[in-house]
């Protein structure tokens, strides 16, 4: 079941020239469109489907620097930073409240990592710590566990998912943006190897820069502009209760769940422990990207073979500018919630919290998100392909950095001085042959270089 996601009516007409297309409306393709537009750029963003109708409604609404990647912490930082601001610049309800995030620790392993997450958040000043028992008492009373401790971070937020985006995009076309939606880009044209336009089911839009920001369907554009993209999709799931006395007013993780208060008064509520990617054609061609990945997460991502591998074969991965193309063929995924995460995600929560015993479940959904090797985003320009750049591959995190993303995408496709260092999210890290560094490896390094925590 599809979340109900704020409505967006698409301008009539479709513009002759701009400077930028972007493609995709989730969240980092409109806080692309909204950051450059602010800039006085002429933008047009192109939704096959509706704003927001993919991922960007579907997750958490978590909006974290709790146990980043040590790579996107400095982004998230600044997304935050945007997300307090964001009602205020878009005139219009995001649903953005500042919470707190609590991540429970019920074993001593979970302390040890939560204590590697707390010393990396301390070297980009975060207020991100450690407390106790009695402190998490404080924070969320009634919990029927008796948690060893907890990393929290009482900065971090929430937002709503069906609201957010839609907001944002509303706030780029008050600045000037076209937002057409079901309006899928079939194909990029160029002049001299360099960008000059999109092709859309509607007519051409003549243009110097194209921004892909179109999550688990970036993969096969890129294919069609003779461009690698190592990027695989899993599949996370997420239920809403209704509105619910005496919940925890702080958004909260355990092993076995996940979960935030909504601005209605209900919980959404997930999952956490796994996530389920299905085997595809893509799943061989990346194989040896992703193994080191897959290899470590073995146990917190289940494969198995569905539907989707005959879908994939079937569907072209090459097809002409006056055909119809897939983008056209499926305007919004909406994948089957695997009803026994969400079983199990009740189940745990409630032996956590008692007063979720008394939960209605109003509706439970499934998205499908965009992963890379090292589960770090693509935010950057391509090489190969002047004028062209990515904003992709979030890994589950896009959301709460979709307002940073959008303007480190702004500055780089500006050519201007960017918000956070770029290099982490370049696209070159990801050619054929590098092997991917992953949290792993990153956070050892990181600490042993700073003097901080051990090798483990």
């Amino acid at each position: 079941m599809s979340p109900p996601v704020q409505k967006v009516v698409s301008n009539p007409q479709l513009p002759k020239k701009v400077d930028v297309v972007v493609i995709g409306g989730g969240i980092a393709g409109v806080s692309t469109a909204f950051f450059l537009a602010r800039r006085g750029i002429s933008v047009a963003l192109c939704e096959k489907g509706e704003i927001g109708a993919e991922q960007s409604s579907r997750n958490w609404g978590w909006c974290r620097t709790l146990s980043r990647d040590p790579r996107e912490l400095p982004l998230a930082i600044e997304s935050l930073r945007l997300w307090r601001q964001m009602n205020a610049m878009t005139g219009r309800e995001t649903g953005f409240r500042q919470c707190g995030i609590l991540s429970l620790c019920a074993t001593e392993a979970e302390m040890a990592d939560a204590r590697r997450a707390d010393d990396e958040a301390r070297l980009y000043q975060s207020d991100a710590r450690m407390i106790g028992p009695e402190a998490i008492q404080a924070l969320v009373p009634g919990t029927d566990r008796p948690w060893i401790g907890a990393h929290f971070a009482p900065s971090d937020g929430r937002a709503e998912p069906a609201l957010a985006a839609p907001a944002i995009a509303e706030g780029a076309r008050d600045a000037g943006a076209c937002i057409l939606t079901g309006c899928a880009v079939r194909g990029v044209e160029t002049k001299a190897g360099a960008v000059s336009g999109v092709v859309t089911e509607k007519g051409t839009i003549a243009c110097q820069s194209v921004v892909l920001a179109g999550g688990v369907w970036s993969r096969l554009m890129c294919h069609s502009l003779g461009l690698r993209l190592p990027q695989l999709n899993v599949q996370g799931n997420v239920m809403r209760t209704a509105p619910l006395e005496g919940g925890p007013e702080v958004s909260v993780r355990g092993r076995g769940f996940g979960l935030r208060k909504r601005l209605d008064g209900g919980y959404n509520i997930a999952y956490g422990l796994s996530n389920e990617a299905q085997i595809v054609p893509d799943s061989f061609r990346y194989l040896f990207d992703f193994l080191p990945r897959l290899m470590i997460e073995r146990k917190s991502i289940r494969l198995r073979i569905g539907k989707r591998f005959l879908q994939e074969v079937l569907d072209a991965r090459k097809w002409g500018m006056d055909e119809v193309s897939p983008f056209e063929r499926t305007r919004i995924l909406d994948p089957k919630v695997i009803q026994s995460d969400m079983d199990a995600a009740l189940r745990n929560l409630r032996a956590a919290f008692p007063v979720f015993d008394k939960a209605e479940i109003v509706e439970s959904w499934g998205g499908l998100i965009d992963a890379t090797p090292d589960a770090v985003p693509v935010i950057s320009a391509v090489d190969e392909l002047p004028g062209f750049f990515l904003s992709t591959g979030y890994s589950g995190h896009g959301f709460g950095i979709g307002p940073g993303a959008g303007r480190l995408t702004a500055d780089i496709v500006m050519g201007a001085p960017t918000v956070v260092d770029p290099a982490p999210f370049s696209f070159n890290r990801l050619r054929k042959g590098s092997k991917p560094v992953l949290k792993q490896d990153l956070r050892r390094n990181s600490l042993q270089s700073q003097g901080i925590g051990g090798a483990n």
